[in-house]
């Protein structure tokens, strides 16, 4: 309650003494004395104003840090304001509200927090607003009260906001009145409020539960459904929500006239200004004559036609649609108006966000230069390289108009992690526990190069490699990387040690595609043997003790995925050719290529779901020396999962020992559901079928099925497999869980 008292003493000292010696403030701690002087607007030798004093209490006490204020003047002329100081709030708890993230966000809406000055008014203020925002969630009849205690020796409070969250109101019934053409389930289709389902609890079924804030918008859904269906006349109305508070339960309604089912007579395009052959625009069209007509196909077209002009520099054309409806023979022609505009040139390219990466590592990624005239298409494929690095998690290029003719490219990222500490765990009935490791920077102080080193520890393998690239020398199209690498790996039935390096030079040929040439130069020895009774068997094939392999190996690297973890649309395509003869003992040539193909189908099924494709195949041409160690093995994470790494091979005529197989081939079919969007989560169900020998591809044949979890988390992408092997043969090596840390997915 606001107090203002003016001291008695202050008339009489008028008597006294009319002009100000002084402005004093006693107990002010909220505001400094310099700001008070402002607000009180009285200056040191004016006349004592009783009005004016009234006028800077009133003006101090607005302030809101204050219960009372009082002024007094003395005789020496000392004007003194006096202050009692609300007490402030030491701490703020929400209670009976949701998980500790849900309150992270409502403290940030409450507008009360710790240090504020106490205030009744924005205390019942924020009581109002946890029970709107829970309204709004669907909860209903919630009470919201407050605890307050003492703390400290200057009075501050303790604030607790007690929740007793209320009920859901679930939709009981749901009634369409005048629904006659089209079914329920889809009318309901792009509703956020519907009827409670059988068993609606269950994941995929509708619970019915009533969502307030999406009900003023349903009405315009329903309608758009019959938009879709070819209903052009239809019209519905508001929902009419009829609650019962007495057992949380309500009844929908609707009013629909549904009206003729029309369709397309034609379809017509208005091109303003002829700079491209109107049958090239007719080709990119999904809606049609004679099929009934779908406002969404409209949508899409008028998009798909923005896009197409605009890939010609047209950056601001617009794209009209109109209907010309024959009510009497329930036919609709569809005209598509184009007004192109000027071409338009790149003004400027500003980039935000990159507090590590250098400004030119993200230019270099950028198709559209100052000067260039304007592409959509390479507009949208710049936006896919800087996805493809792997530095950022959010990339987004926004286009700001300058002119008629001119625009700037606002490029903003958002940087991630691209230190990367991966762990590879898994268990064997003969590896036992296999862990791998490695440190990686992706890009390493924001300069674009990477650096790598991979340690694999085992019961079978211990590796260690060193990797450093530059994948764009000084910032052109070529690129380097050197390898050294040295391994001790237990082949199930001896062990081999290689020692050796790559050093790699190759060139950038489009925005996609790199080609490059390396050269390895190593040697592999076989030290030790499993079973010293297949020793003499497996010499058989190793004639030479250290072979040196020198070989070169030209590749092609071709990439136009959309996300480097989660690829949604596009292709990673690899192959190379190794040849060992340059010197050395192995003489050999290995061709080996392998394909990813991923596609989003969320625009024919309306779901989250990605679809992946991948296959690998390779093949040896002997001329002349080929170690078992060069040749191609089967099994593991990489080809058909449920068998372990490198398990599926071909044997010698007697069958004891594993030779390793010139011709391989695998395949692999994967649907990848998104589950937890934020936490970037996702469920993938699998198939995999594998070939292999050594005159033919199918002279081992194995196939598997199973599950798998996808994440990004904080350390960096994780694969928990859990895959089930398809009919395994006596003597193979199965495995029921894999898992491996910091792949691409």
């Amino acid at each position: 309650m606001k107090k203002i008292f003016l001291c008695v003493l202050l008339c009489l000292n008028v008597i006294w003494a009319k002009e100000i010696s002084a402005v004093r403030y006693e107990g002010l701690n909220a505001i400094s004395n310099v700001l008070a002087d402002e607000i009180v607007g009285i200056k040191i030798g004016e006349n004592l104003n009783v009005a004016k004093v009234d006028k800077a209490i009133v003006a101090l006490y607005s302030q809101g840090y204050f219960e009372d204020i009082y002024a007094d003047f003395d005789s020496n002329g000392v004007l003194t304001f006096y202050f009692t100081q609300k007490p402030k709030i030491a701490s703020v708890e929400i209670k009976g509200y949701g998980s500790e993230q849900e309150k992270e966000t409502l403290y940030s809406q409450i507008g009360i927090k710790k240090g504020d000055s106490y205030d009744e008014t924005k205390l019942s203020r924020a009581k109002v607003v946890i029970r709107t925002i829970l309204e709004y969630q669907g909860y209903y009849g919630t009470v919201v009260e407050t605890d307050m205690t003492k703390v400290g020796n200057d009075g501050a409070y303790a604030i607790t906001f007690n929740v007793n969250r209320g009920e859901n109101i679930i939709i009981k019934n749901a009634m369409y009145d005048g629904r006659k053409k089209l079914k329920v389930k889809e009318v309901e289709e792009l509703s956020a409020n519907r009827q409670k389902q059988f068993m609606g609890w269950l994941w995929g079924r509708n619970d019915g539960k009533l969502k307030l804030a999406d009900l003023e918008y349903d009405h315009a859904r329903i309608q758009d459904v019959y938009m879709r269906k070819g209903y052009l006349d239809a019209n519905v109305s508001q929902a009419f929500l009829d609650a019962n508070f007495n057992d949380y339960s309500a009844n929908l309604y609707y009013k629909i006239t549904e009206g003729e089912r029309y369709k397309v007579s034609g379809v017509k395009i208005i091109l303003q200004v002829p700079v491209i052959e109107e049958e090239e625009l007719r080709k990119i069209l999904k809606i049609k004559k004679e099929q009934y007509f779908n406002i969404e196909d409209v949508r899409e077209d008028v998009e798909k036609l923005r896009q197409k002009i605009a890939d010609l520099g047209y950056a601001f054309a617009r794209v009209s649609p109109d209907l010309d409806k024959d009510v009497a023979n329930a036919e609709v022609k569809v005209l598509y108006l184009i007004q192109v505009g000027q071409k338009v040139k790149i003004n400027d390219v500003l980039i935000s966000g990159n507090s590590r990466t250098a400004d030119r590592i993200i230019r270099r990624e950028i198709l559209l230069a100052p000067g260039d005239t304007y592409k959509f298409s390479s507009l949208k494929e710049s936006e896919n390289a800087l996805r493809r690095l792997g530095y950022f998690g959010k990339v987004q290029i926004n286009e700001r108009r300058v002119s008629e003719d001119s625009m700037d490219l606002l490029v903003n990222v958002e940087e991630t992690r691209t230190g990367e500490l991966m762990f590879g765990l898994g268990y064997g009935s003969y590896d036992k526990l296999m862990v791998n490791a490695s440190i990686r920077e992706r890009n390493l102080f924001g300069t674009g190069q990477s650096g790598q080193l991979y340690a694999d520890w085992s019961y079978r393998r211990q590796l260690v490699n060193l990797t450093l690239s530059n994948p764009r020398v000084l910032d052109s199209k070529y690129s380097t990387s050197l390898s050294v690498f040295h391994s001790l790996y237990w082949n199930w039935d001896y062990r081999e040690k290689t020692t050796g390096a790559t050093i790699t030079g190759g060139r950038l040929l489009t925005h996609t595609l790199r080609a490059s040439l390396g050269y390895t130069l190593s040697t592999t020895r076989v030290v030790d043997f499993y079973d010293a009774n297949l020793e003499q068997i497996y010499k058989t094939y190793l004639t030479i003790d250290r072979p040196i392999k020198s070989a070169i190996s030209p590749s092609l690297y071709f990439d136009n995925t959309d996300d480097y973890y989660f690829p949604k649309n596009g292709a990673i395509i690899s192959a190379y050719v190794e040849y060992a003869g340059l010197g050395g003992d192995e003489k050999y040539t290995k061709v080996y290529g392998k394909m990813a193909l991923y596609y989003h189908l969320k625009s024919l099924l309306g779901i989250d779901l990605i679809a992946r494709y991948k296959t690998q195949a390779g093949a040896i041409i002997e001329n002349g020396y080929v170690p078992i160690t060069s040749k191609f093995y089967m099994g593991g994470i990489s080809s058909v999962r449920g068998y372990q790494v490198s398990s599926l091979t071909p044997r010698d005529p007697s069958g004891r020992i594993r030779v390793g197989g010139n011709y391989m081939m695998t395949h692999s079919v994967e649907l990848s559901y998104g589950i937890l969007e934020k936490a970037q989560m996702r469920v993938a169900f699998f198939a995999d079928y594998g070939m292999i020998g050594v005159e033919s591809l199918s002279e081992t044949t194995r196939a598997s099925w199973g599950a798998a979890i996808e994440w990004i988390s904080p350390m960096g992408p994780i694969v928990l497999v859990f895959p089930q092997p398809i009919n395994p043969q006596p003597g193979d090596r199965t495995s029921r869980f894999e898992f491996t840390m910091g792949t691409r997915f």
